[in-house]
């Protein structure tokens, strides 16, 4: 029996201003709805304090941020290092979203530098691997999330790997209104835990969260969230809605 605890995690991405945002964390915090899962939200960096004041108020919320830099501290202008993350009360990370990946290019090495630094640092790395389009036509996609497993992931130590959370997000799903059926969903979730099992432990797999990610809305949430493997999702467009939000929320048990 999957006694795997849910995660409903919101990504904001580079969207909402301050008014927004309070918003948002106002109608969170005051629904009298009981949460059954974990709840994470993924602000931009400069809303990251005022929200953790907010999560902190309410008691059931707890805050990522959305990437950490790859290295401590340093010469790195305009970077943000795990250690400062952690320093003003974020618990959560965001490391490899395909965002990251296409359009500033990180690598398999690169995001396995920022797993080690947010891991250094006591911050839980939401680990995000998946396939573009093109790779899924193909018939390649447990070939290519296993390249991505095996040479960022997978570096790290038995004793590192349970802090991970695991996110896979179908490239082609994200942000174009398409989402994964279920079944391909849990395809990929099931080869996912297996590859885990092959190279630490069936324990280990058994215990891992793995996240679905794309497009996943308060209309398919539930098909998704019952799949054995699927342990809650990394919600992006939906998560900007209280109401949306929330429903996801009560989905996830």
């Amino acid at each position: 029996m999957n006694r795997r605890k849910k995660i409903v995690a919101g990504n904001w991405k580079m969207n909402l201003n301050s008014q927004q945002v309070l918003k948002l964390m106002q109608a969170l915090n005051r629904s009298e709805q009981e949460f059954d899962c974990d709840v994470i939200v993924f602000p931009p960096f400069v809303y990251l304090v005022d929200v953790i004041d907010f999560a902190n108020g309410g008691g059931r919320i707890s805050v990522g941020a959305q990437n950490c830099a790859a290295t401590e501290n340093g010469a790195y202008t305009g970077e943000v290092s795990a250690a400062q993350l952690a320093d003003i009360g974020v618990e959560y990370v965001l490391i490899g979203h395909s965002e990251r990946r296409i359009y500033y290019n990180e690598n398999h090495s690169f995001i396995a530098d920022k797993l080690k630094c947010s891991l250094a640092n006591n911050l839980r790395p939401v680990f995000c691997c998946g396939e573009p389009q093109i790779v899924r036509e193909a018939g390649e996609q447990l070939t290519y999330v296993k390249q991505q497993l095996v040479e960022s992931l997978f570096t790290l130590k038995t004793e590192e790997i349970g802090q991970v959370i695991v996110a896979y997000e179908p490239v082609w799903a994200i942000g174009t209104g398409l989402n994964a059926s279920a079944e391909q969903a849990q395809e990929m979730h099931t080869f996912i835990r297996h590859q885990i099992a092959e190279h630490y432990s069936l324990a280990i797999a058994n215990e891992i969260q793995i996240l679905y990610g794309g497009s996943c809305k308060p209309g398919n949430a539930a098909e998704l969230f019952a799949c054995h493997d699927v342990d809650g999702g990394l919600i992006g467009g939906a998560s900007l809605i209280a109401e949306d939000f929330l429903n996801i929320i009560s989905l996830a048990h």
